[in-house]
């Protein structure tokens, strides 16, 4: 039974053997993390007192609005992870390539690279819904010594080291898995310390929340139509409830502790799905996993698809295990 008076380093330290390998990089990784997210975590809740809010004018490259936001924990994430000297490599949902980093010793000599969302679900700051952090960490493919390529990144989620996300709320959390377990750590905004407040994270198998934008209903595949229309039949334990905060974190956050699907699929509006493969489903999905949920794109687990771009899109089906097995029922029947 793990002690809930653990700290997030403390835990680090003790787990650190279970590591594939016990270099001490991944722990630091996981420590430059928490350092960049109690600095945006502090910056998110000031937001609404300074111009802090709001867009920069410009597009990330997938077309959307830079919230100001986005931008400073872009440049937070990616700059501590530099500083650190731990990773040869960053990909970050707000840049249009991958940043190769070298180290003081010009050696390229680190083994990790960095995925990243860095502020999932910011148009959502203004409203002071809750925001959030995504990451993935792969161990490079190419040559140590080298410069990284695209191939480092563009790894089935099944080779992913480390996952997790941080939920800037209510409460400030950050939740990780490095393949043995989910577990939640919950700052103490008094002393910047992270507590272990939720040990081994559970995804009941059965949920009762179901999680999607119904107001693209139209524009759903019939397999979606068909699920939702079970989800709110009255039979067993069903109509489920529905709740959609349209913050992927927040939503993610709600399912595990609630029991719940997650569904972004296809539409005739978004033909390949929105979410990104790379820098929220892969993460989410090993998370699931670790935690005895399910994770596909309707069709298939979300951890063996091999990506092909860095900003891939993907329609993302997560949660409960029953509930993802049912809704991809529905989506084989109707296809």
């Amino acid at each position: 039974m793990e002690n809930k008076n653990t700290t997030l380093g403390e835990f680090i330290i003790e787990n650190q053997n279970a590591f594939q390998y016990s270099s001490g990089e991944l722990s630091r990784i996981i420590n430059s993390i928490r350092l960049a997210a109690k600095v945006v975590n502090y910056k998110v809740n000031k937001a609404g007192l300074v111009d802090i809010i709001g867009a920069v004018g410009e597009q990330n490259i997938q077309g959307e609005d830079q919230q100001k936001l986005d931008v400073y924990a872009n440049e937070i994430f990616i700059q501590t992870l530099i500083n650190r000297e731990i990773v040869c490599g960053i990909a970050s949902e707000e840049n249009d390539e991958f940043i190769t980093v070298e180290g003081s010793d010009k050696g390229h000599n680190n083994k990790y690279v960095v995925l990243m969302d860095p502020l999932d679900g910011s148009s959502n700051i203004d409203v002071n819904v809750s925001v959030g952090t995504i990451f993935s960490v792969f161990r490079r493919v190419t040559p140590v010594g080298t410069p990284v390529k695209s191939e480092d990144f563009l790894q089935k989620g099944i080779n992913q080291v480390a996952a997790g996300y941080v939920i800037y709320g209510t409460s400030t959390m950050l939740v990780y898995t490095t393949g043995h377990g989910v577990n939640g750590f919950t700052l103490n905004p008094a002393i910047g310390t992270f507590y272990l407040s939720h040990p081994n994270m559970q995804f009941s198998k059965e949920g009762s929340i179901y999680s999607i934008n119904e107001g693209n209903y139209v524009h759903f595949p019939q397999g979606v139509k068909n699920y939702i229309k079970y989800c709110q039949t009255e039979e067993g334990d069903r109509p489920y409830t529905s709740r959609y905060i349209g913050s992927l974190v927040s939503d993610i956050h709600r399912n595990i502790i609630k029991g719940g699907i997650y569904i972004y699929p296809t539409s005739s509006k978004a033909p390949n799905g929105k979410l990104r493969l790379l820098y929220e489903a892969n993460p989410m999905a090993f998370i699931a996993e670790q935690a005895g949920g399910k994770a596909s794109d309707g069709y298939q687990r979300i951890l063996e698809i091999q990506p092909t771009e860095l900003h891939q899109r993907v329609p993302f089906f997560c949660g409960s295990y029953n509930m993802v097995e049912k809704a991809e029922e529905f989506m084989k029947d109707s296809k």
